[in-house]
């Protein structure tokens, strides 16, 4: 969600995002890291293709998660909900 989907929210459905997206850095850092595991294993097996790009973007993905959750954050405080 970009900041302006998030400003037509109701204050409601905020908090409800808000609880569904609460980041899980532990267990994320363990997809990445059996992620980073599959694209070593292919690049030393010589198996570019499918296999080692679908991790890439995944990890792109679990990267990408908690600016998300910044952004959602950010209208919280801006709206003085949490």
């Amino acid at each position: 969600m970009n900041q302006e989907e998030l400003s037509q929210l109701t204050d409601t459905e905020l908090l409800e995002a808000a609880k569904s997206n609460k980041p899980s850095p532990i267990i994320d850092a363990f997809f990445i890291g059996f992620l980073a595991g599959i694209i070593i294993y292919s690049v030393a097996a010589s198996a570019w293709g499918f296999i080692t790009l679908l991790p890439l973007f995944l990890i792109y993905v679990f990267l990408k998660k908690p600016k998300k959750y910044e952004a959602l954050k950010a209208e919280l405080e801006k709206r003085k909900l949490k």
